[in-house]
């Protein structure tokens, strides 16, 4: 199978195109480092054409290596844009190519229990910086099943050149002591493996009747207060101190705050069912050893 994948250079990228390779599929990239704008469609449709692909796997982002939570919105304007306008662009110029897109699977409106699809996205409350980047993926979604396509929501990424990684950002900010277990820290995390975003898509490629929206997930949701003091750990960090919500909002803002303790957790089960897929690390606490000591591997 011909398959362009959009964003080949990024981290999913980066470990998708290699696997897609391996079990036999004939891949071009579309990104940045090829020369490729794709906010400008003429040079994307250069782009598809030249590659003539039967799938487009549309991994567009371009989120910084450092995140500010007061700074959200600013900081994904390019991504905002890159699920939109740049998402736009590749259906235009992909003909009856079939879509598979990235979406996120921690957008849903805080509730008890792990999400399933049919779940609501976070609509009230929604924190201000974390408005403009629910509404471009919202547009992502429209655009791709209205095309019928599908939409892979992956969890919080983790593996080489994110920011868990063990030279990460994150990584380095707990190493500080600068990562507090705020209000209680009862955020739900679904976590998801590079590698598994991966095999998620490899696994999607082969069931062209799937389409719509599936959750792209591990198999153990976790609060923040349960997987950051043990990820410490495996870092040799010290134990993350505690702060209270109010102090806390002063320096990570609104979002920050809800980040750490009003994200819902994800459940996998129709990905699972769909895809015939099961992911690599089943819980977050293997994959996180995996990683940062090497065990397993």
């Amino acid at each position: 199978m011909r398959v362009l994948v959009a964003g080949g250079s990024g981290v999913i990228g980066r470990r998708l195109v290699p696997l897609l390779r391996a079990v036999g599929h004939d891949v071009a990239t579309l990104s940045r480092s090829d020369g490729v704008d794709a906010l400008d469609p003429a040079t994307v449709r250069r782009a598809v054409r030249d590659a003539a692909p039967d799938v487009v796997v549309n991994m567009l982002t371009a989120i910084p290596r450092e995140l500010d939570p007061r700074k959200l919105a600013s900081q994904f304007a390019l991504t905002n844009r890159l699920r939109t306008e740049g998402t736009r662009n590749l259906l235009d110029a992909a003909g009856g190519a079939r879509i598979i897109s990235q979406g996120l699977a921690y957008g849903y409106q805080p509730a008890p229990g792990p999400a399933s699809e049919d779940a609501p996205l976070w609509t009230v409350g929604t924190p201000k910086q974390f408005a403009p980047v629910l509404n471009a993926l919202r547009e992502l979604e429209d655009l791709t099943t209205g095309a019928g396509g599908l939409v892979l929501r992956i969890g919080h990424l983790y593996g080489p050149g994110t920011i868990y990684a063990a030279d990460g950002s994150f990584a380095r900010q707990v190493r500080a002591g600068k990562v507090p277990l705020v209000g209680g820290g009862h955020a739900t995390f679904s976590f998801t493996h590079t590698d598994d975003a991966a095999s998620a898509v490899v696994a999607a490629l082969d069931r062209p009747e799937v389409t719509g929206v599936l959750n792209v997930v591990d198999d153990c949701p976790a609060e923040l207060r349960e997987w950051l003091p043990a990820y410490a750990r495996l870092l040799g960090a010290p134990a993350p101190k505690r702060a209270p919500a109010a102090l806390a909002r002063l320096a990570v803002g609104g979002w920050g705050v809800a980040f750490m303790n009003r994200l819902r957790g994800a459940d996998n089960a129709r990905a699972r069912m769909r895809l015939d897929w099961r992911p690599r690390y089943p819980s977050w606490s293997d994959g996180f050893a995996a990683d940062l000591t090497g065990a397993g591997r």
